[in-house]
């Protein structure tokens, strides 16, 4: 992979003790919440591979919760995130999962508010970077350093097109795209990052546009 800056291998201004395990957690849990559009009420933490073995030793159960409550990485309240958590309403569960992950530092959220759900797995790839390898089954690789879009639609001819016309006329350049589908015929997930945010109207564009279901914004 390429580091942008000496920063990216040094790792992040944070609160200790890991790059990988706490600002990691901190950030998938951060992109969770902002994917999910609120914090929900309740979480379920699935811990994978080397997480599932240190997570309380490298405080990465701390780390995403802080993520979850919306604190940055170098945040204080960090290590008072869980008694944070309980305090706001917050009810978050840790599995240790035996399964062998395909990257060693992986966690599965999945996020509860009412009758809504969504689940998202995200990796820990080292020095505070991560990606975001799914949501709610669909396959992709967020990394979350760039505004994105998440734009789940029908699988029908057009869409793909239709979207990146909007984007087009309104002079947003998308640094990569890729689309995931379950069932062809289905549901797909078109996942964008860009090289600025997308502006509202242009959000509100491609949410009425036909066989579009649900738009979520990312802005970095």
């Amino acid at each position: 992979m390429k580091y942008r800056s000496i920063f990216d291998i040094i790792g992040p201004v944070m609160i200790g003790p890991s790059s990988s395990h706490t600002a990691g957690p901190v950030r998938i849990g951060q992109l969770a919440r902002n994917l999910f559009e609120r914090e929900p009420d309740d979480v379920v933490v699935r811990l994978y591979g080397s997480f599932a073995e240190t997570y309380k030793g490298h405080a990465s159960d701390v780390a995403v919760v802080g993520g979850l409550l919306g604190y940055e990485t170098d945040d204080p309240r960090i290590p008072e995130s869980l008694v944070n958590a309980e305090k706001r309403g917050l009810k978050v569960s840790f599995i240790r999962e035996d399964a062998v992950p395909v990257h060693p530092n992986t966690m599965k959220l999945t996020l509860r508010s009412g009758s809504d759900q969504m689940e998202i797995t995200g990796i820990s790839i080292g020095g505070g970077l991560v990606q975001i390898t799914e949501i709610d089954g669909f396959s992709l690789r967020l990394s979350g350093e760039n505004p994105a879009l998440m734009v789940f639609h029908k699988d029908v001819y057009g869409v793909i097109a239709s979207v990146a016309g909007i984007m087009a006329s309104s002079q947003i350049n998308i640094s990569s795209m890729e689309v995931s589908r379950k069932e062809k015929g289905n549901i797909a997930l078109m996942a964008m990052e860009t090289d600025q945010r997308v502006p509202d109207e242009v959000v509100k564009s491609i949410s009425e546009r036909e066989n579009i279901i649900r738009v979520i914004r990312l802005s970095e």
